[in-house]
C-alpha cells in the first residue's frame, strides 16, 4: 500500500499592481486596491491554474488588494476565500505613501539601518521584519496543520512572500531583498512539517502576458 500524502503544497501569490506599486509608494498596511492592470495579471493567473490545479483551499492577507486578487484566482474553482491577518504586509508606519526616495530624505539614518537590518529596526508607527516573519511563521504553521496532502492557494505581498520563502530556505532574513517576488507571481512551497518547507519553484510570471510593462 502507498504510503499516504500528507504534504501540504503552498501556492504562494503575490497580489496584482496597485496604483502606489506603478508610483514606487510604499504601501505597507495601507488598504490600496488593485488597478485594472493590476487585475488583468489576477486573470491571466486564474486562466493558468483553472482546470491544471486541484486546489483544496484559498487564502489571503485581509488587505484589498491581495483578497481581490485571491477572489478572480479563486472564482474559476468555486471555493470561498479565507482572510488571514497574518499575511499582511508589513507595517510600514509613516513611510507608508511615500517613495523610497522621500524616505530617505525625511528619515536618512534610520531608512539606511532599515535597509541593512530590517529584522531589528522598526520604522517609526510600524513593525520590525522580526515581527513579520512571527506572524507568517505562524500563519504558514496554521496551514501546514489544516490542509495535510492538499494545495493551498495563498495570496499574499511581497515582504510576507520573501519572508515566507527565506524561512523555508533557512535565510538571514535581513538579506530578504535578495529575493525578487514580482506582483502576481507565482512560487511554490512544499510542507511535509510547517518548518520544513522545500522551494519548488520562485516568481514564476510566464502566464502574464507579454503585451504588458514590466513593473518593478
Amino acid at each position: 500500500m502507498a504510503a499516504e500524502n500528507t504534504i501540504c503544497r503552498i501556492y504562494l501569490v503575490r497580489h496584482g499592481v496597485t496604483a502606489w506599486n506603478q508610483d514606487l509608494r510604499y504601501q505597507g498596511q495601507t488598504d490600496v486596491p488593485l488597478c485594472d492592470y493590476g487585475r488583468r495579471q489576477a486573470a491571466g493567473l486564474a486562466a493558468r491554474l483553472a482546470g491544471r490545479v486541484k486546489v483544496d483551499a484559498f487564502y489571503t492577507s485581509d488587505l484589498a488588494r491581495a483578497a481581490e486578487t485571491a477572489a478572480i484566482v479563486a472564482a474559476p474553482h468555486g471555493l470561498a476565500v479565507q482572510p488571514r491577518a497574518a499575511f499582511r504586509e508589513i507595517n510600514f508606519g509613516q513611510w507608508e505613501g511615500l517613495t523610497a526616495v522621500a524616505v530617505r530624505e525625511r528619515f536618512g539614518e534610520l531608512y539606511k539601518e532599515w535597509l541593512e537590518k530590517p529584522l531589528g529596526v522598526r520604522p517609526p508607527g510600524g513593525e520590525t521584519y522580526a515581527e513579520v516573519a512571527v506572524r507568517t511563521r505562524q500563519g504558514i504553521a496554521e496551514l501546514v496543520a489544516r490542509h495535510p496532502g492538499q494545495n493551498v492557494v495563498l495570496v499574499a505581498h511581497g515582504g510576507a512572500i520573501r519572508c515566507i520563502i527565506g524561512t523555508a530556505l533557512g535565510m538571514d532574513l535581513n538579506l530578504f531583498w535578495k529575493l525578487r517576488t514580482d506582483n502576481a507571481s507565482l512560487s511554490m512551497v512544499d510542507y511535509p512539517e510547517a518548518d520544513k518547507g522545500i522551494l519548488l519553484l520562485f516568481n514564476d510570471v510566464s502566464h502574464l502576458a507579454s503585451d504588458l510593462p514590466p513593473v518593478t
